[in-house]
């Protein structure tokens, strides 16, 4: 009797769900490249399809994802696909996927974190201290949003939404004198070095899980599973694991403005910075947390609670 090989071969390609994104395809690119690596038989041509799916936050553009019904708008269309034997593989952007998953689905693999901070860009060079009163910011994110009128009070922030090169086209354009985009992305589009400033965390405390690709698989799919496991990296999936803690025990999506930074110390320990705002920042709830790398989870979970206990009652009401 033979077993059959866990090979996925030009006949039956490893199909890679992804949005269709300049930068949510780069994400699939370099998952591509990484399992092309790790297993040579996958780097042969037609041995892996990348399968673009449009999501409902791709068709929505005229106003905020906290408007129009909060996290899993880019994920769900590419969940289903999963769920439906349609793609083997869905690359996502960690920050926008829901604490809690579809049954069967699991994030099995995480790959390693690029550059977590936010980058400003400004039309004329200024920095967000340097903006003239009444300056216009423009962000499709509540944290970003309640973090700039914290410090800024005086500007006024409008709903930015589109791609990458979309937002920086309009900020081009005069339509906003300001933005604030991901490191990662920018990094990963090549894009980084056109940003006026990057904002250091005591800044702009980075979205949960931001610069982080997350790929989801079926979890009774061993061969897709055995396929990505030299992909994952620990670390990545120790301070991703902490920040969603956060996000979990304050039940967070886009409604709410919340970030957190978790990082792996030298001594292997772990630190991490949580904070929850008022989306117009003048309600600002901090925490942190040192602890051993095997209680990620539980300490993400602590601090979310401690925050959760301490806002005020109706704090994430948008208006």
């Amino acid at each position: 009797m033979t077993t059959a090989t866990p090979h996925h071969t030009s006949i039956a390609p490893l199909r890679i769900g992804t949005r269709g994104s300049p930068l949510a395809l780069a994400q699939a690119h370099e998952t591509r490249d990484r399992l092309g690596a790790a297993h040579p038989h996958l780097a042969l041509p037609g041995a892996i399809e990348i399968v673009v799916i449009k999501t409902t936050g791709d068709r929505i553009l005229d106003r905020t994802l906290a408007e129009a019904g909060g996290k899993g708008l880019f994920t769900k269309e590419i969940e289903d696909a999963l769920l439906a034997g349609e793609i083997d593989l869905a690359v996502h952007s960690m920050k926008d996927v829901p604490t809690v998953l579809p049954a069967g689905l699991d994030i099995t693999c995480l790959l390693p974190r690029e550059d977590p901070r936010d980058a400003w860009f400004s039309r004329d060079g200024a920095t967000l201290m340097e903006l003239p009163a009444g300056a216009v910011v423009g962000t499709a994110s509540l944290r970003r949003q309640a973090q700039v009128l914290a410090r800024r009070p005086d500007l006024t922030v409008v709903p930015l939404r589109g791609n990458v090169q979309t937002r920086l086209r309009k900020l081009a354009e005069g339509e906003v004198d300001a933005t604030l985009l991901a490191m990662a992305g920018l990094r990963r589009l090549n894009l980084d070095g056109h940003a006026t400033a990057v904002l250091e965390a005591d800044i702009m405390l980075p979205a949960v899980a931001q610069g982080a690709i997350g790929i989801e698989t079926r979890v009774a799919d061993a061969v897709t599973n055995g396929l990505l496991a030299p992909l994952n990296c620990a670390e990545t999936a120790l301070r991703v694991t902490a920040e969603r803690g956060v996000l979990t025990a304050l039940d967070g999506s886009c409604r709410t403005p919340i970030a957190a930074l978790a990082r792996v110390l030298a001594d292997g320990s772990m630190d991490m910075e949580a904070m929850a705002l008022s989306p117009d920042g003048r309600t600002i709830v901090t925490t942190s947390r040192r602890f051993a790398a095997a209680e990620a989870l539980a300490a993400g979970l602590d601090a979310g609670a401690e925050l959760k206990g301490r806002l005020p009652p109706g704090i994430f009401t948008v208006s």
